[in-house]
């Protein structure tokens, strides 16, 4: 079997993909059976590539319904943790701009009996 491109696996369907990854196992128990029977060298070494070929196409598999997800939840208030952006914490707890621009009755009393002092300066 020759190497498999994620680029050309972006390109198929859902099912031709699980239809591929079915004959990839199919293929690497096959290997694994050749390799215990004591089989050619150039058949162990192509384990590794079948390998990679079926990691590449859950890959793809699992972008594709992510991107499906994102899609899906783009408009909606609330999303699940893994769409949401990761940022750090601190930066997730913090306040937003609209909490930060509250201010409390004391804090308007207070501005509204002391406000800035306006200076004119001569020119």
């Amino acid at each position: 079997m020759v190497k498999i491109k994620a680029k050309e696996l972006r390109g198929k369907k859902k099912d031709e993909l699980i239809k591929q990854l079915e004959e990839q196992k199919t293929e690497l128990s096959q290997l694994r059976v050749a390799k215990v029977t004591g089989g050619v060298a150039a058949k162990l070494s192509k384990i590794c590539t079948v390998r990679k070929s079926i990691a590449r196409i859950l890959t793809v598999m699992s972008q594709a319904q992510k991107e499906n997800l994102r899609k899906f939840y783009k408009n909606k208030k609330y999303k699940p943790k893994d769409l949401r952006p990761k940022k750090t914490r601190a930066m997730r707890r913090a306040l937003t701009p609209h909490e930060l621009s509250l201010k409390s009755a004391k804090e308007l009393r207070k501005q509204r009996s002391f406000p800035m002092r306006k200076y004119a300066i001569k020119a």
